[in-house]
């Protein structure tokens, strides 16, 4: 836990050519395939649509990943929302 605290340095991504990707502040993978890949980021979920992409290298403890394939699309939402809610729905519940 305390090396995930330490690697909330920041979100960043580099990609070259709309085919290679590398990324960091990677919390977990939640899912992938050959045309779009799922990732928890720091900053909310990320979504990378495309076609044949591959994940090269997975460092969890590093929170870096390196992808390749064709890259279409990245859409960021925010998971950090709905869970705002919750808590204040159960804040009021036991007040």
């Amino acid at each position: 836990m305390e090396e995930r605290a330490a690697s909330k340095s920041g979100h960043k991504m580099v990609i070259s050519n709309r085919k290679n990707g590398v990324l960091n502040g990677v919390i977990d993978v939640l899912s992938f395939d050959v045309g779009e890949i799922l990732l928890e980021t720091e900053l909310g979920m990320l979504m990378i649509k495309g076609s044949d992409l591959h994940v090269n290298r997975l460092t969890l403890e590093k929170g870096e990943i390196d992808i390749e394939g064709r890259i279409d699309s990245l859409v960021y939402s925010d998971v950090k929302k709905p869970a705002k809610q919750a808590e204040s729905l159960l804040g009021r519940l036991f007040k």
